[in-house]
């Protein structure tokens, strides 16, 4: 679901459940991109998010066999890889939701359940999926507020933000895949943190919706909080993040400003550059 983490060992072969998290500690500087930042940004040192090494196998599966990368304040990272490259299974690794079987992730430092008060340390959308189909938008949110100690007044205000104020009083059951990603953003930022992680916020939305994605993300940087996102839809990455992770059968190939590997490139898009790096070359299954 789309709240806050709880860690725990997943079965074998299998992830665990998820949901969100936020921080308060802070953030770094302001991203180059534009947007209205909402409050005041402090001043983070350090990385929001740092992963060495990571390594997972499910039974004879390998699916994460080694993955690192970094994530700073201020900026958008794009997590990339074709299907079956081991995102989520390392996203759930730094979320605290699996534990890895080498390697090591922090969050502001620490490791998930380490965090003093993950609540408002990290955000996340794992799965869109995850709010009960027989609440009400606005229920599914105070719940998760109550759950981590946070006002439920939050619950009206980020509705309002995802543009879910006129269907808060919805049953989530009735909401289309883009409203329930729109409830999971809000879920995500209940805490007011100062990390996100979203696995494919895009899926589900309309053009007009992720013109509004691409603009809240770009705010929520701006406002000096860190980002990372995996997406399939590379032209919109291309336009939204500042920072690049790639991976593929379940290692790192390469972590760079996206402008740095554009710059390498004359006359490459990001996905020509994806498609050499990943080698899913045209008519590959990825």
């Amino acid at each position: 679901m789309a709240g806050w983490p709880t860690p725990r060992r997943a079965p074998d072969g299998q992830a665990g459940g998820m949901t969100a998290t936020t921080s308060t500690q802070g953030s770094g500087p302001v991203a180059r991109h534009a947007g209205a930042a909402l409050r005041r940004p402090t001043t983070t040192t350090g990385l929001a998010i740092q992963a060495v090494g990571l390594r997972k196998k499910f039974g004879r599966v390998m699916a994460v066999e080694d993955v690192s990368f970094t994530v700073s304040y201020g900026r958008i990272t794009g997590f990339l890889g074709p299907n079956g490259a081991g995102k989520t299974t390392t996203l759930r690794m730094v979320l605290g939701l699996i534990r890895a079987d080498a390697g090591t992730a922090v969050i502001a430092g620490k490791p998930y359940a380490q965090l003093p008060s993950p609540a408002r340390t990290v955000g996340a959308l794992l799965d869109a999926a995850a709010a009960h189909p027989g609440r009400s938008g606005r229920d599914h949110l105070r719940v998760l507020a109550t759950q981590a100690g946070i006002p439920s007044r939050r619950a009206g205000q980020l509705l309002e933000r995802v543009g879910l104020a006129s269907a808060a009083r919805q049953r989530a059951g009735r909401y289309s895949l883009g409203m329930r990603q729109r409830l999971g953003l809000a879920a995500a930022l209940l805490g007011d943190p100062e990390v996100l992680v979203l696995d494919e916020p895009a899926n589900g939305l309309d053009p007009q919706g992720i013109r509004w994605l691409r603009d809240l993300l770009r705010s929520l940087a701006a406002e000096g909080r860190a980002v990372l996102v995996s997406s399939h839809i590379l032209a919109e990455v291309a336009q939204t993040v500042d920072d690049v992770v790639v991976i593929s059968r379940g290692r790192t190939i390469t972590q760079a400003p996206l402008d740095e590997l554009l710059a390498a490139r004359p006359g490459s898009t990001l996905e020509d550059i994806y498609l050499e790096l990943t080698g899913s070359a045209e008519g590959e299954p990825s």
